[in-house]
């Protein structure tokens, strides 16, 4: 069931991201590719990403970059995928109606058979997480393997997006941003989460928890401030 524009949700799953543990090792990009050139929500047209031509079209990526002053600088690992928006602006410039939110769970997802191409969702999209995929010509995006977390067949400890049970630090977490007893909500809480670029008014459902920075000089540990374009 598709929800109304500005509706408000009693479940809205979304990720959590620890950046204080990611080490960058790319096993969620490796992994949801994986599953999403076999699953049913997100199958890609490119089914050997690594091989001699890959189209490039992933759900998931991780930034690598470097923050600070030589030679204080530090190695930042970020990854990002679609954000599943409580304000989508992907949903209303959609003129096939392709682009939705579930009402039932929260998550955005693209209606393939409706989806022309046009790119419109992936211009408004102020995180960059839709691609079009080339050789189907369909806009393309994380669907937190909504045909995994659901699926009865799976074990329960497997119902999970593939990013999610590949992380070898445990930088990744899974489940309902509303309900205030699960593992995420207590996580924002706990951790001070927070939104990448809340300056847009998207509201993203997912979050992030801040880097902690030692001191090494008086082993102190303290959050490292929020990085650029967040607040």
């Amino acid at each position: 069931m598709r929800a109304e524009p500005g509706e408000t949700l009693a479940k809205q799953l979304a990720l959590v991201i620890d950046l204080n543990v990611c080490v960058g090792c790319h096993a969620c990009v490796t992994s949801c590719k994986q599953w999403n050139t076999s699953g049913s929500a997100g199958p890609l047209a490119d089914e050997k990403p690594y091989g001699a031509d890959p189209t490039g079209t992933f759900f998931n990526r991780v930034q690598t970059y470097e923050a600070g002053a030589f030679p204080g600088t530090e190695t930042i690992h970020f990854p990002k995928s679609c954000l599943h928006c409580q304000d989508p602006p992907c949903v209303p410039v959609c003129p096939t109606g392709a682009s939705y939110k579930r009402k039932e769970d929260g998550i955005v997802l693209v209606d393939y058979d409706k989806c022309i191409g046009c790119k419109y969702c992936a211009w408004a999209c102020p995180y960059g997480a839709r691609e079009l995929d080339e050789e189907r010509q369909v806009m393309t995006k994380c669907t937190l393997c909504v045909d995994r977390i659901y699926d009865e067949k799976l074990p329960k400890e497997d119902r999970k997006p593939a990013c999610v049970k590949a992380c070898p630090t445990g930088a990744r977490l899974f489940g309902d941003v509303k309900d205030p007893d699960s593992e995420v909500s207590k996580a924002i809480r706990e951790r001070g989460g927070y939104s990448l670029m809340p300056e847009w008014e998207t509201n993203p459902a997912n979050q992030y928890l801040p880097r902690r920075v030692t001191d090494q000089a008086g082993g102190a540990t303290k959050v490292q401030p929020k990085l650029g374009g967040m607040s």
